[in-house]
């Protein structure tokens, strides 16, 4: 069994992608537009317009896949109720990516000495995503 954080941008899943190749060396493995399905979409799940929106996408951030869409395209990503951790080897690559995340965001809590790590931080990029960067033991 298997768990895999799906992210529905609500329009902006080919920027937040492109974001995050940039900023964490993620690497899209696969990404299909609406227009490119196979099948025509159920009434009322596309908006006229959205073709070439993402219909779907998975992209590694490291070791972790995830998925993502355009969801109903939108243009309010709406993430509440998780966040993602991201495990680093050292404090020079929180401090890297905290700040990578950062740009466009907001800090929620800066990275800082904790008991658990020598580096932990909160921030909310700019798609909304909630972020923790720690540095692993």
């Amino acid at each position: 069994m298997q768990v895999q954080p799906y992210l529905f941008f609500d329009g902006r899943c080919e920027e937040a992608l492109e974001f995050y190749c940039k900023k964490l060396g993620a690497k899209v493995e696969m990404l299909m537009r609406f227009k490119d399905s196979p099948e025509p979409p159920q009434p009322g799940m596309v908006p006229p317009g959205s073709e070439d929106k993402v219909m779907h996408a998975s992209f590694r951030v490291g070791d972790s896949m995830l998925m993502a869409s355009d969801g109903h395209c939108q243009g309010k990503p709406n993430f509440q109720g998780f966040t993602l951790s991201l495990t680093v080897a050292n404090d020079a690559e929180a401090d890297r990516v905290f700040n990578a995340l950062a740009d466009g965001g907001k800090v929620q809590m800066p990275l800082a000495k904790t008991f658990f790590s020598s580096r932990f931080g909160m921030v909310a990029d700019r798609f909304g995503m909630g972020w923790m960067i720690l540095v692993g033991h």
